[in-house]
């Protein structure tokens, strides 16, 4: 095939994308995308991840405001920005106006006054901050309540499944020693979610508590008029850039490598069964298969998932959808018997009833379902033998907030995706930030239980949100895509190799990635989205050989190791000596020095990725001698390394 283009080959899209201005008021600078700021550092300590005004539908999806007349001033004392926006679709339609002024004092204020055009129908208009994790979470924080009442508190460690912070005027915290950031919402009454549960990798702190109904009406002619304002007090330290040379330093471990699997929609197992050869060759573990009678799945679609698992030499698990509430017994007991006759070919099979597969808000009414003790006991008595799991079959937010009878289940399982709250190529990776705090609250949540990480993507599966993730035809960058096309780019061939990374180390007993053929999968085969660069071809995606290489260290002694922010890493003992895989998730090369000489190195990047694409065996054909204890990774490359 011939070579895509350079955005192809990263990002799956030729989509333009706009950099972010640097905003620069003495030690202060900010990061202005599309009318909003991002990455508010002073003196290179970042204080808060962002601050943006946004517009929401009622299915929590945000609108793309239309900017006109942006005026941006920058000084030796201090920048301003001045714009007007418009959020509107076909029904609807509200305009506002903001200002944003920052000092070299470090101060900073963002306003906004809007008017609704219309009835404007939303779940969330108005402004939205975001604090970072790394460095914060567990640390102190003084909290000031709209009514004036100060208390002193800390951010989450361990993911809270609801709102951590409540009737909130202004948060203090340090962003880094010596520096203490006092961030101050006006305008409403502020409230804060741990937007890890999400895999972001921020703390959220957001207009109009959750508790009132929601979506809500903003009547036409009605104003609103908000702000958020920044002040900072002592002195940064030094902090490292992106552009900085990463040393790795490898430890002892306790762990194993997990194993891998892979999902599978029954759509896909004609086509997967047709690419069996190929996708054999990754050497996963588990087949995942998705079952739900709703969507008309039945004995047949059973036995194509496990037709497919045999294919693909791996073992056959099952994610069973319980429909019926009131028979629910009934239905577990018959689709038992059908997997009796089949001869119980399922090593592992999970349950759900079908009203979990829907978000319920905190301060909402639960929908009738099957009690969650009662469904796992008929469960046990349908498939004897068999290892039982529960969770959740979405994200791991819902698992959070309604958590399963763990002591009736051999493991426990839930989902993630990377883009819920934004589809920007930085939110995907940023998030990768999270998967700690999600592992260390999922093995809290099992106990003594192991916990499994389900099918996951940077895209959505499902969305437990509103009807359903968003089909992209446009194959653009986007928030809730099902089809999203960094999946296909060296971007997300970096990511799966950091989300297996950060899992592994957070002790998953297996991590179930992307799918086979679909818009989660492996191989192009022919779809009714875009594929530029392979368009359903039989091409393998970057992520192809990634997942490939880390089957291949399943229960293997891992190593502990230790990077920087811009790069991610796994290592583990084989038999031919340590192998070390990197990938460097930033679109800026990452230098990297090694903790020992290398013998050899397979390196997939833009320069590798269409030879890549037509080689099951690229990380052995394309392997080459290396000598030196340096190496430089080209923007989102992977590399696997075999130590001397």
């Amino acid at each position: 095939m011939s070579t895509p283009s350079l955005a192809i080959r990263l990002y799956g899209t030729d989509e333009p994308v706009t950099p972010p201005r640097i905003l620069t008021a003495g030690r202060l600078t900010a990061e202005l995308d599309a009318g909003n700021l991002r990455h508010i550092r002073f003196g290179g300590a970042e204080i808060i991840r962002a601050v943006s005004f946004i517009v929401r539908d009622r299915n929590w999806g945000t609108y793309n405001p239309a900017i006109a007349n942006l005026v941006v001033e920058e000084g030796e004392g201090g920048f301003s920005v001045c714009y007007e926006a418009l959020a509107r679709d076909d029904g609807q339609a509200i305009r506002y106006s903001a200002r944003i002024t920052g000092s070299a004092d470090g101060s900073l204020r963002f306003e906004a006054e809007g008017v609704a055009e219309t009835d404007f129908l939303t779940n969330r208009t108005g402004f939205v901050v975001l604090h970072p994790i790394v460095g914060v979470a567990g640390e102190p924080v003084t909290i000031e309540h709209v009514d004036g009442r100060i208390e002193q508190g800390r951010f989450p460690d361990v993911i809270d499944p609801v709102q951590p912070m409540m009737d909130l005027r202004a948060l203090t915290h340090d962003a880094a020693p010596g520096l203490a950031v006092t961030c101050r919402m006006e305008g409403d009454t502020y409230e804060m979610e741990d937007q890890r549960n999400w895999t972001d990798a921020s703390y959220k702190t957001y207009v109009r508590p959750l508790a009132l109904p929601w979506p809500y009406t903003i009547a036409r002619g009605e104003r609103l008029e908000q702000a958020v304002r920044l002040t900072v007090a002592g002195t940064a330290p030094a902090t490292t850039s992106a552009g900085a040379a990463t040393t790795i330093v490898l430890g002892p471990s306790e762990r194993a490598v997990p194993r891998l699997g892979l999902g599978l929609d029954p759509s896909e197992i004609a086509g997967t069964l047709a690419e069996a050869a190929t996708l054999s060759r990754v050497g996963a573990s588990i087949i995942v298969g998705s079952y739900d009678p709703r969507l008309g799945h039945d004995r047949a679609t059973l036995e194509g998932i496990v037709a497919v698992a045999r294919a693909l030499g791996a073992e056959a698990w099952l994610e069973a959808v319980i429909v019926s509430v009131e028979d629910f017994e009934a239905e577990i007991a018959a689709l038992g018997q059908t997997v009796a006759d089949l001869g119980a070919p399922f090593a592992s099979i999970l349950v759900s009833p079908a009203p979990d597969l829907k978000c319920t808000l905190p301060g909402s009414v639960w929908p009738p379902a099957p009690p969650p003790r009662a469904l796992f006991e008929a469960a046990r008595a349908a498939f004897p033998g068999v290892r039982l799991g529960g969770g959740m079959f979405s994200l791991f937010t819902e698992m959070n907030r309604k958590r399963p009878p763990v002591d009736l289940l051999d493991f426990v399982s839930f989902t993630t995706t990377a883009m819920l709250h934004a589809g920007d190529d930085t939110s995907i990776v940023e998030g990768l930030e999270a998967l700690p705090a999600i592992a260390l609250s999922a093995a809290r949540i099992s106990g003594d239980r192991p916990f499994a990480v389900g099918p996951s993507a940077i895209g959505m599966r499902m969305n437990p949100y509103g009807e359903a993730p968003f089909a992209n035809p446009g194959n653009i960058r986007q928030a809730m895509n099902f089809n999203d096309p960094r999946h296909r780019g060296l971007l997300g061939a970096a990511w799966a190799l950091g989300f297996f990374a950060r899992f592994a180390e957070g002790g998953a007993d297996s991590v179930t990635l992307g799918g086979t053929t679909g818009a989660f999968g492996l191989v192009s085969v022919p779809q009714a989205w875009p594929q530029p660069g392979f368009e359903g071809k039989g091409g393998l995606f970057p992520m192809f050989h990634v997942l490939a290489g880390l089957a291949r260290l399943s229960g293997q002694p891992m190593l502990k190791v230790a990077a920087s922010p811009f790069v991610e890493a796994i290592a583990a003992e084989t038999a031919r000596g340590t192998e070390l895989w990197l990938a460097n998730r930033t679109a800026v090369p990452q230098a990297v020095q090694l903790p020992r000489p290398a013998r050899d190195a397979f390196v997939l990047d833009a320069d590798s990725f269409a030879a890549a694409t037509t080689d099951p065996a690229a990380a052995d054909t394309l392997t080459t001698p290396f000598t030196g204890t340096a190496i430089t990774l080209a923007p989102f490359a992977v590399a696997r390394l075999r130590l001397s």
